[in-house]
């Protein structure tokens, strides 16, 4: 990963501050070890970050088009960024990098804003245009990589991949947002695009934000799930489809010139990523799994026999589950990492499996998203269910029905899924939405 900050003013002549852009980029030093570089014209400061990972010698941040006169700095990786440049070059684009940073310096001049349509990857970018006076910010379809901002007086706006390094301004709203508050003690985090600061806003996945001096920001959303149904196929071509999916997929990540590997936990979904891999690379895969010696919380063996069936260079680390709860280091840590309450705690491993493989690789996949993408949860079978009651109810009866039956039933909050009817109850008395 990189790191981006920035500031814009949208008075001209206005002029930013270098030493804030710095420690803007400071605060975020972690998330790029490999270097810095910062651009400050009247009206825009840019900062960056850089984890090297495609075009070590040639793919330094700011960069800038031969003219100087667009500036982008981008945290991320475009996965196709050699198909677009071979469709630049034939609009006339002349490369000086090998870089997929500069791809999007030259998709910006052929295309505009809507060049976001053309990339596939993960990314969150900020890019001036200094011949129209525009700042454009842009994020991934799916949100892998944050981007925070905040508007101050509808005339200055200041953005960075953490919110860390927006809290450096001495002029820092810290005034919490009581609707995000209620969204973290319901869902557990705080979701897009709220933050738990009032005057802190993400940048929603697959949008842009374009502001032209002189004019109002624009937020638009530039690309949506396609939800049209597809005709029915057959199990067998369902299965070369997605495995056809899955190698382009994984395929397009290898692209790399540090080392990589990949996090395994012996699930259905990380299994289907080293297999994958094992399958297109040239040397074994490293992988890595975190083992906690509990039986029911250790998948090493599950993950063993992945490694050895495709045989990865592999590594164990084992850690004792009290330890957690005696590391006020790590919870700090945490802390310090997610900027705002997060109540998952799987990142707890995560953060160690990822420090045994930071030992090793640069850059690591992972199965994550498998159970949401193909339903590989209890909840979505039972969501069919309470669907199918839904759908036989009419709504006039069910909502007064399962209303009252849910009031009369005993609380069992704590007990299993299956003994709780009362939560089951109350949800089927509302709609689907």
């Amino acid at each position: 990963m990189c790191g981006i900050v920035g500031v814009f003013d949208g008075v001209a002549g206005s002029q930013i501050d270098p030493a804030l852009i710095r420690r803007m980029a400071d605060a975020i030093a972690h998330r790029g070890p490999d270097g810095d570089g910062f651009h400050i014209a009247p009206g825009i400061g840019l900062g960056h970050r850089r984890l090297a990972i495609i075009d070590l010698s040639g793919g330094a941040q700011p960069m800038a088009t031969a003219d100087g006169q667009t500036v982008v700095v981008f945290n991320g990786e475009i996965y196709n960024f050699r198909e677009v440049a071979a469709e630049l070059a034939a609009h006339g684009c002349v490369f000086r990098t090998r870089s997929d940073t500069e791809v999007i310096l030259e998709a910006y001049r052929v295309w505009g804003p809507s060049c976001v349509t053309r990339l596939s990857g993960m990314f969150a970018f900020a890019l001036w245009d200094a011949t129209s006076q525009t700042l454009m910010l842009a994020r991934d379809r799916i949100g892998k990589k944050p981007l925070y901002y905040r508007i101050e007086a509808d005339r200055r706006i200041a953005f960075a991949s953490e919110i860390k390094a927006l809290r450096v301004d001495p002029a820092f709203d810290r005034r919490l947002d009581p609707a995000a508050i209620e969204d973290f003690l319901g869902l557990g985090y705080v979701p897009d695009p709220r933050t738990i600061y009032a005057a802190v806003r993400k940048l929603p996945p697959a949008h842009t934000l374009v502001w032209r001096r002189g004019a109002q920001p624009e937020i638009r959303r530039y690309w949506a799930l396609d939800l049209t149904e597809t005709p029915v196929r057959s199990r067998a071509e369902a299965v070369d489809e997605l495995r056809a999916r899955l190698k382009a997929a994984v395929a397009a990540r290898l692209i790399s010139d540090v080392p990589l590997g990949a996090f395994l936990s012996g699930g259905v979904d990380s299994s289907a990523v080293v297999s994958t891999m094992a399958g297109l690379a040239s040397a074994p895969v490293k992988t890595f799994t975190i083992g906690f010696g509990v039986a029911d919380h250790d998948e090493t063996g599950y993950a063993r026999l992945i490694a050895e069936k495709y045989g990865t260079d592999h590594v164990e680390a084992f850690i004792d589950p009290q330890s957690f709860a005696a590391s006020h280091d790590m919870i700090d840590r945490l802390v310090g990492i997610y900027d705002e309450p997060f109540g998952d705690n799987s990142a707890l491993p995560t953060l160690r499996v990822c420090a045994e493989a930071r030992k090793k690789v640069t850059v690591a996949l992972s199965g994550d998203g498998g159970d949401e993408a193909f339903a590989g949860y209890r909840r979505y079978l039972w969501h069919v269910r309470e669907q199918q009651v839904r759908s036989l109810v009419p709504s006039a009866i069910r909502g007064p029905l399962f209303s009252a039956l849910a009031a009369i039933y005993p609380s069992f909050d704590n007990a299993p899924r299956f003994l709780r009817a009362g939560t089951t109850l109350r949800e089927l008395a509302m709609g689907s939405a």
